[in-house]
């Protein structure tokens, strides 16, 4: 039991961070108004948990102007993925134990 333990990545602790990499994991770039409807929760606790993952390499970010208006969009990277897919499948092995 300890062993799978071990594979839960303290950076999917939170479960805004779980929804974050979850909606990544299905789309290419989503931007960050998106993300803020879709898991209800505010700009700052959003821009928070987006800074620590991008800070861990688990995402990547685009900065652009859409009609003279900024917009940030964010994109699961190779590590995320990676990383992310190794904490989904600690915790299948400890519900299946």
């Amino acid at each position: 039991m300890k062993n799978i333990l071990s594979n839960l990545n303290k950076a999917f602790d939170s479960r805004v961070r779980v929804g974050i990499m979850s909606i990544l994991l299905k789309s290419n770039w989503v931007d960050f108004t998106t993300l803020k409807n879709t898991l209800q929760v505010t700009d700052g606790n959003l821009s928070s948990h987006l800074s620590s993952l991008e800070k861990q390499n688990m995402i990547k970010l685009k900065k652009q102007f859409i009609e003279n208006k900024p917009k940030t969009s964010y994109k699961i990277s190779r590590n995320g993925l990676r990383k992310f897919n190794e904490h989904l499948n600690a915790l299948e092995k400890l519900i299946n134990r």
